[in-house]
């Protein structure tokens, strides 16, 4: 039977479909928090010390100055028992001087030999452990943090917490921190300088918070809003910390330098080999101390991974995640729109992987300068880049503007500006406002949020045309939902952003409950349901996916989901799958049937599958995505992962095969070496990527990293390209 999506046709109304969803939102039956009642927004003062007193930073809080710093120790469970005491102790004693905000943690535990410790890597994977985590929110915006991580054995990690959703652990700053097991637990210790972050040098209260993970029980305890429909990923309700004053930054200049040498051999002309060098880095001054510029001369992405390999199987681009550490140092500062969209990257105005990089060539960055932070209560990012000539392309000035205002008291206003192509191709424009609105009290308690935008590019190429969208999202307990509309016109080019399909009206309602099983194995279950819908601009159904889902979580936290989903794709004209197997125009409905398993990351091994079958486009589909994760301890780790897709259609037959494996033994919390290699049998490409890491001082490293291509077309290795690279790098700090 033919299938007959709905919006076939002129019958949607845009305005009927929000207003119905607001209604649904402001209808919906959900307990009511009282604020109170889950610890939040609690306060606490904070102990100054004179500088000659400071603590070593050596995991022994038998210093002097610790016995005066404010003592926190009411910590309560969000899982398993939100609400309820902690099961293990904890202390936190916090002070500071001219120069550093200092943290002492004393993490009890009863059976000290059960604490779990997977890692030592520096900004490792602390989640597969022990761990407490810092929350610093210097300016109190209620959305944005600073994340500082560090686990039994010293591992540690740092982040920025962007709009109460996401963690970008690529940031990394100058901090101290060292821990150890004891016979009753563990300590850290924990020094972060005011020059390592930014702040407002007027204001004397900071946003707080602490979290500490217990893996072997599944237990998070934190000291504020301590419920599980707060994300950890959330400072909305977070504490303060009262009484910051008179703190010193020097003069906020940061010197990091380079020196580099590459080797690198073209296997396909034994005579072309090269020997090179250079010199490069990035100057960091605090204009003031919320407001930071960079300077970067000749920056180094030697040291990034190798992009996850994907082969595509779709109409449209794939999406490749920004890796080099440069550009996601400030990504929060330039994220535009909100996070409620089901589509988020399609319409991107901004997306930094365009910029030192042409179709996936890298292209050299002769220098650039960077501004981040706040200034009179507006936030400001504003980046631009020179990037070098190349055989097709001249040299380019690539520039994007993001300035965001605090508005109500949860919420932002923002607009953003682009400016450049980097193909060359183009005189290329970008302009956008949006506005992202939050409540953490709705109707009793309840957290909304809603995202709107609207963009529109000017383009010598394409001609202009625009972008809009608005999202609803309702994420609590026991009901949740999302709705979100997003338009992409069809000439909409965003040539700095990211745009991989034009022309489309998205259309997504979401709806779930969670159920609580009291006494069970199992800790919760989720029942989900989910519309996708995208049109083209007459309002005619291009492709729409239908899912219903259920989601079992267990009292270790594995978790196991089996999805029905229905799909519809109007196709309007024949497209290639790999090996030239070719997807006839027409239209075409299947139903499809998903399980996907997670096991805890607390165990020494983790296993992760995804299964599903089994039709596409009118034949047959089977796809299985197999990943272990080998811990035996804290320093070595092995994690291979198997990708396979099998099409069989009536034009042909097509198999996919991806292997990859990445490995790391971390020798100390300062010194790692990892390998990551990839292969699939589509393009017989095979990656080779070793890096050695050793930080013998703060901000002061020794890199090597060695990379090798080849391809794999039979039974042979033909290599391409090796590379040997050696940096040392020093940062000055004045």
């Amino acid at each position: 039977m033919a299938f007959e999506p709905p919006f076939s046709s002129l019958c949607v109304s845009r305005s009927v479909v929000f207003g119905a969803a607001f209604t649904s939102l402001l209808t919906v039956s959900a307990s009511a928090q009282d604020l109170s009642a889950i610890g939040a927004n609690r306060t606490s003062p904070i102990t100054r010390i004179d500088a000659a007193n400071a603590p070593t930073i050596d995991a022994d809080l038998s210093d002097s100055a610790w016995q005066q710093a404010q003592l926190i120790d009411d910590l309560r469970q969000v899982t398993p028992d939100a609400g309820e005491p902690a099961s293990e102790r904890t202390e936190i004693r916090v002070m500071y001087d001219e120069s550093n905000i200092y943290f002492g943690v004393h993490a009890y535990d009863s059976e000290p030999d059960l604490v779990v410790v997977r890692t030592l890597a520096r900004d490792g994977n602390l989640g597969t452990g022990d761990f407490v985590r810092i929350y610093l929110d210097p300016t109190m915006t209620r959305r944005n943090a600073y994340v500082f991580d560090i686990g039994p054995e010293g591992a540690r990690t740092d982040g920025l917490l962007q709009n109460n959703a996401e963690i970008l652990f690529e940031w990394d700053t100058l901090w101290e921190a060292r821990a150890m097991r004891t016979a009753d637990g563990w300590i850290a210790e924990i020094a972060i300088p005011f020059q390592s972050i930014s702040y407002d040098q007027a204001r004397s209260d900071w946003g707080f918070d602490f979290h500490r993970v217990i893996r072997r029980k599944t237990e998070r305890v934190r000291w504020t809003s301590y419920i599980e429909t707060i994300s950890p990923n959330d400072v909305s309700l977070s504490g303060t910390l009262q009484g910051l004053s008179e703190v010193n930054q020097g003069l906020g200049l940061d010197v990091q330098a380079y020196a580099r040498t590459t080797y690198k051999q073209n296997w396909q002309n034994s005579d072309d080999s090269a020997l090179s060098g250079a010199v490069g880095g990035n100057l960091y001054y605090k204009v003031t101390p919320a407001l930071t510029g960079t300077l970067t001369v000749n920056p180094d992405f030697s040291d990034s991974p190798l992009d996850e390999r994907q082969v595509n199987t779709t109409r449209f681009s794939l999406f490749t995640p920004e890796t080099r550490d440069f550009f996601l140092q400030d990504a929060a500062t330039f994220e535009f729109g909100g996070r409620n969209f089901e589509d988020a990257n399609n319409a991107r105005p901004f997306f930094s992987r365009n910029i030192g990089l042409i179709d996936g060539v890298p292209v050299s960055i002769v220098g650039g300068g960077k501004l981040s932070g706040e200034y009179a209560g507006f936030g400001i990012g504003a980046l631009t880049a020179v990037t070098s000539k190349t055989s097709t392309t001249p040299a380019q000035v690539l520039s994007v503007a993001r300035i965001t205002r605090p508005v109500l008291s949860e919420s932002k206003a923002g607009i953003i500006v682009t400016n450049g192509d980097p193909t060359g191709q183009s005189d290329n424009t970008v302009v956008g406002a949006d506005f992202q609105y939050r409540d953490s009290n709705f109707a009793g308690g309840n957290i909304l949020t809603a995202d709107a935008y609207y963009e529109r590019s000017f383009s010598s190429d394409a001609g202009d045309d625009d972008s809009f969208g608005l999202a609803l999202n309702f994420p609590n307990e026991p009901w949740r939902s999302n709705f979100s509309y997003k338009e992409v016109g069809a000439n909409f080019a965003p040539t700095l952003g990211f745009a991989n399909r034009r022309g489309i009206r998205i259309y997504n309602a979401f709806a779930g409950y969670r159920w609580r099983v009291p006494d069970s194995y199992f800790r919760t279950v989720d029942f989900n349901a989910k519309d996708l819908i995208i049109t083209g601009l007459d309002n005619k159904v291009q492709s729409r996916e239908t899912k219903a889902y259920i989601m079992f979580n267990n009292q270790r936290a594995d978790q196991l989901t089996i999805n029905a989903i229905r799909y519809y794709e109007d196709v309007p004209s024949p497209f290639d799958l790999p090996r030239n197997v070719i997807v006839p125009a027409g239209e075409y409905d299947w139903v499809n049937f998903n399980a996907y398993l997670d096991t805890t990351m607390g165990r020494p091994v983790v296993v992760t599958v995804e299964v599903e079958c089994c039709s596409f486009y009118g034949g047959d589909y089977f796809k299985t995505d197999f990943q272990v994760a080998y811990r035996p301890n804290e320093i070595f780790e092995i994690i291979p992962r198997y990708v396979g897709e099998f099409i069989d259609l009536p034009t042909g037959y097509v198999d996919i095969h991806i292997f990859s494996l990445e490995t790391a033994a971390n020798f100390t919390p300062d010194m790692q070496f990892a390998i990551q290699a990839q292969f699939d049998t589509i393009s017989r490409n095979f990656g080779l990527s070793g890096r050695y890491r050793w930080e013998y001082s703060p901000g002061n490293e020794l890199f090597v990293g060695l990379g090798q291509t080849a391809l794999i077309p039979g039974t042979y290795f033909r290599g391409q390209t090796t590379q040997l690279s050696v940096r040392l790098g020093q940062t000055f700090r004045f």
